[in-house]
């Protein structure tokens, strides 16, 4: 059966009091302050943007900031999960391959069973809890909560004012105190690194991509960013940029998964997506009739020199402009293993 491992051959950092985790840990001097802070947040949202979108409302509310040893983190959030709802939005971060956006954010629009949520942080808790590529979490607003653990191992908490002192008394409970500023790993200069073990004779032993895909599956997540639009990190324009994106190919006669990969340049996500699917059916021949699944896996940008080097070198296929999508050009479709 597929499952999370940890390499163990990996060390953990600890100092007097404090457990850093597995895949997250500092490269400059650091004293670690467990602890929460606390902060009232007024109401806002429930207005148009001037784009004319509807910004969902956030009712007042309490956020917390909470840093603790790794050891406690689980068993803390298994104590804090009963406040959420029967049906929550679940939340993962992954710190990707885009070469110009550092976090992947992907939300469900959709509720999810919270019995769907729990039971993907169990089988997978050896990547959500100590893995330094992954946030992970969930939020409802009505009733009102907001529950993340960030790529660092802090917990993220918003709840309204009638969970306050329930939810205080959770966190004492683990030994913590209500502090000015807790210090945690982000407060130092620091390193991510993935811990799972995932050597290619061990298919059973699930890598980061494979986690992330079965997680997008199980808690119907999507990719939470502007589709129309090209920017980096600190939000400039982009233009028309490489992407290299993966397409999860399920068909009537071979209904287990098959991946594509696709080389192309495209002005936006939406184009990449659309264009990639449309170059993976016409150029490998697929049939619409028989398809049961044709999914976009992943569509990250690269560098123009990354696909300057990845073309090179191999049998060049003639590249072209989509006709129904703006300046989206397909240069290489090819199945994978």
């Amino acid at each position: 059966m597929p499952q999370c491992v940890i390499d163990n051959s990996l060390t953990r950092l600890e100092v007097p009091g404090f457990r850093y985790p597995l895949g997250v840990f500092p490269t400059s001097e650091l004293t670690p302050r467990p602890g929460f802070a606390v902060s009232f947040e007024p109401a806002d949202g429930g207005e148009s943007a001037e784009d004319g979108a509807e910004w969902e409302e956030w009712p007042d509310r309490y956020a917390y900031e909470v840093v603790v040893s790794s050891e406690r983190l689980p068993a803390m959030v298994s104590s804090l999960l009963p406040l959420l709802p029967g049906r929550v939005y679940p939340i993962l971060d992954v710190l990707g391959r885009d070469a110009y956006r550092e976090i992947d954010p992907f939300i469900s629009y959709e509720l999810v069973g919270l019995d769907r949520f729990i039971d993907g942080v169990r089988r997978y808790r050896p990547f959500l809890y100590e893995d330094g590529l992954c946030g992970f979490g969930a939020m409802c607003d009505d009733p009102f909560i907001y529950l993340v653990i960030d790529e660092h191992k802090n917990l993220v908490l918003r709840v309204t004012p009638e969970d306050r002192e329930r939810v205080e008394k959770i966190l004492r409970s683990f030994d913590l105190e209500q502090i000015e500023d807790p210090v945690g790993i982000d407060a130092a200069d620091h390193e991510h690194r993935s811990v799972l073990l995932a050597p290619e004779d061990k298919p059973e032993f699930l890598s980061v991509d494979e986690v992330v895909e079965r997680l997008r599956d199980e808690w119907r997540l999507t990719l939470n960013i502007d589709i129309e639009s090209n920017t980096d990190d600190d939000g400039r324009e982009l233009g028309v940029t490489a992407w290299r994106c993966l397409v999860r190919v399920n068909t009537e006669e071979n209904p287990d998964p098959k991946y594509a990969e696709v080389l192309m340049e495209a002005p936006n996500f939406r184009c990449a997506e659309e264009g990639c699917q449309e170059a993976t059916i016409r150029r490998l021949g697929l049939d619409e009739a028989s398809l049961i699944d044709l999914i976009t896996i992943s569509a990250d940008r690269v560098r123009p020199e990354t696909l300057k080097r990845w073309l090179a070198g191999r049998r060049q296929e003639a590249s072209e402009m989509l006709s129904d999508l703006p300046d989206t050009r397909i240069h290489r479709v090819r199945w994978l293993g």
